[in-house]
């Protein structure tokens, strides 16, 4: 989650209570759209569309309350035919509350390619874990770079993966049937020295969330019914 990425050494934002936490987290899309996001009547240090006063705010109130800090995302998928199926993803639970800041889901559309029996809908659940694990790091790197005063003027990603499809198809017991390797390759210009650049990179590592989730086993848990 990013709200848990930024450092809060020298900014001042204590005090805030729980529900103070929660308009700081529904002001991240006001901040992004371009409009003013206050903390009282003052405006907050907003870089790279980031209010980085309100972010550090929301990191002390957490240091105050943990309990804001857990959240629960939700996703729902249904199939649509041959390979394609479609994802919405709407509400979630966070920082004390259920998020109602959406007013409508986000849809996402799946799918294979024709050389694995799909009609390219979308892009094929491998992929998009791609897309996530990218998504996931810019988050990291432009909020944090917000939060150490690092102006960053472009940034961008890289990403292969490599799959043995005889796992998938059941053809080898050997060979897993998800990635095998994934290389990243980061593309960023901004305006910090190589050694803090590293500094924040390796920052960025260790607390990406959907780094973690790929680097490291999660429990998952699975059931089936009859509909």
């Amino acid at each position: 989650m990013p709200i848990l990425l930024i450092r809060s050494e020298g900014r001042d934002g204590k005090g805030m209570t729980g529900r103070e936490t929660m308009l700081s987290l529904h002001n991240l899309k006001k901040v992004a759209d371009g409009t003013s996001a206050k903390r009282g009547n003052i405006m907050g240090t907003v870089l790279h569309g980031i209010n980085v006063d309100q972010l550090v705010g929301t990191i002390n109130a957490i240091k105050e309350n943990p309990d804001l800090a857990r959240f629960q995302f939700r996703a729902v998928t249904e199939w649509v035919d041959g390979g394609h199926s479609r994802t919405k993803i709407q509400g979630f639970y966070g920082a004390g509350a259920e998020d109602a800041s959406r007013n409508s889901p986000f849809v996402l559309e799946g799918d294979e390619p024709p050389v694995l029996l799909g009609s390219n809908v979308g892009p094929n659940a491998v992929e998009t874990v791609l897309s996530a694990l990218a998504s996931c790091l810019t988050v990291g790197i432009v909020y944090n770079a917000a939060a150490r005063d690092i102006k960053v003027e472009s940034l961008s990603f890289s990403l292969q993966g490599d799959i043995d499809l005889h796992g998938f198809l059941g053809l080898s017991d050997r060979v897993r049937p998800g990635y095998q390797n994934i290389r990243l390759s980061c593309r960023v210009k901004c305006d910090a020295p190589r050694e803090k650049l590293e500094e924040l990179w390796a920052y960025v590592q260790r607390t990406s969330p959907v780094l973690d989730i790929v680097r490291n086993p999660v429990p998952v848990s699975l059931t089936i019914e009859n509909a």
